[in-house]
């Protein structure tokens, strides 16, 4: 049951203990964001007003949310999204913020929880690499494509790693192969809305947590993810953009052999892994799931052909000078000047000992590229001027 909205008071809302200082209309619903002060620290809080009902609620509030929030200016992006700029206190590369109020991911944890849902992305100044979405079915040599680039390119490529309740085989390392996890504590997340997929594969559940995904982009990296066909469905049906991968086996025979040469399975989990090869391979089939298909007949020249689809030295940094000079943990203020269509222009000040430095620069709305779901969003920025 929602409670009784607080009232619009000449532009401010008036709410006991709270200074609301943004409220933004998205359908028939109104988000406010505010800072909200206690005793130890300062926090986010968000309410949500009906106004179809007059009431609101305090919605579950996913991702990692601003830490500096001094004081914030937000824009309506589009009926999925608001760009909340921390307007002061914040060092730069942290000023830039979004809160996905109607996405896919938001509408999927809301069904999830039944509640009112919100989730923050931050936004990373530079357009960012799409992580890399590789499926196949089991014996296909996808870890080892996957491996084979990890080796070459450290720095550019990060493994997302997946969470099972199946026992570890022999050498496998938990955390480095997979989180070894018991059901129930899966089952639980999952509940709470912490994976962005699942599935149900040879009796035991796999999954891709958000927290998986945050551990990669976190670091800079573009982020590999190596996950089932069901799972991939699950990805392209969530907010998460995506370059999307299928490895195919020459021949279902050689698929078969490569699976008994293993020889870390039973003859009964071999047929099963088999049966359900057959069905990854029609449902791959599925028109719009997959971007590119890969045949690894031989392994090298699969790769190689790989490295043609996620390049090893594609450069994704951009060296426009209206941020790249600029020291990441400078604190400057902003003014929010004007929004049109897909761009956001800003006044920026940074304040120096001997000097101040001004500048306008433009965020490049149209070029937003997905992170994961509640975490990271690249976003374009140029300098429209300096003096």
């Amino acid at each position: 049951m929602g409670e009784e909205a607080p009232e619009f008071v000449n532009g401010e809302i008036n709410l006991k203990g709270e200074d609301f200082r943004t409220a933004t209309t998205v359908g028939h619903k109104t988000y406010l964001i505010s800072r909200s002060d206690d005793e130890s620290k300062s926090t986010v809080s968000i309410r949500i007003l009906d106004k179809s009902n007059k009431t609101w609620a305090v919605p579950t509030v996913l991702g990692t949310q601003p830490i500096h929030f001094e004081a914030h200016t937000a824009i309506l992006v589009n009926e999925n999204m608001i760009l909340v700029i921390v307007s002061k206190g914040a060092p730069f590369v942290d000023s830039i913020w979004f809160l996905e109020v109607n996405t896919s991911f938001v509408k999927q944890q809301s069904k999830i929880t039944d509640t009112e849902v919100v989730a923050w992305s931050k936004g990373v100044l530079g357009k960012s690499q799409k992580p890399v979405v590789i499926s196949g079915p089991s014996g296909v040599g996808k870890g080892t494509l996957i491996a084979k680039l990890m080796k070459d390119s450290p720095s550019r490529f990060g493994f997302s790693v997946s969470h099972t309740t199946r026992a570890p085989r022999e050498k496998e390392i938990d955390g480095t192969h997979y989180h070894f996890v018991e059901r129930s504590k899966m089952e639980k997340e999952i509940s709470e809305g912490k994976f962005l997929e699942f599935a149900h594969v040879h009796g035991n559940l796999y999954g891709t947590s958000i927290e998986a995904v945050e551990a990669v982009t976190d670091e800079g990296k573009r982020c590999i993810l190596d996950i089932d066909v069901q799972g991939a469905q699950s990805v392209r049906a969530s907010s998460l953009e995506a370059l999307f991968i299928f490895v195919c086996p020459p021949s279902f025979e050689e698929l078969e052999k490569r699976l008994r040469a293993r020889g870390t399975e039973t003859e009964e989990q071999i047929q099963k892994r088999l049966r359900n090869a057959r069905e990854e391979l029609d449902q791959s089939k599925t028109p719009g799931l997959f971007d590119h298909f890969l045949v690894n007949g031989d392994l090298e020249t699969c790769y190689e052909n790989l490295k043609r689809l996620v390049p090893l030295d594609d450069g994704s940094a951009v060296s426009d000078d209206s941020y790249s000079t600029m020291d990441s943990k400078a604190t400057p203020s902003y003014t929010v000047l004007s929004k049109q269509d897909s761009e956001v222009l800003l006044q920026l000040e940074i304040r120096e000992v001997e000097k101040g430095i001004a500048s306008m620069l433009a965020l490049d709305l149209s070029s937003l590229s997905g992170g994961a779901p509640g975490r990271t969003r690249g976003l374009k920025v140029k300098s429209v001027n300096k003096h």
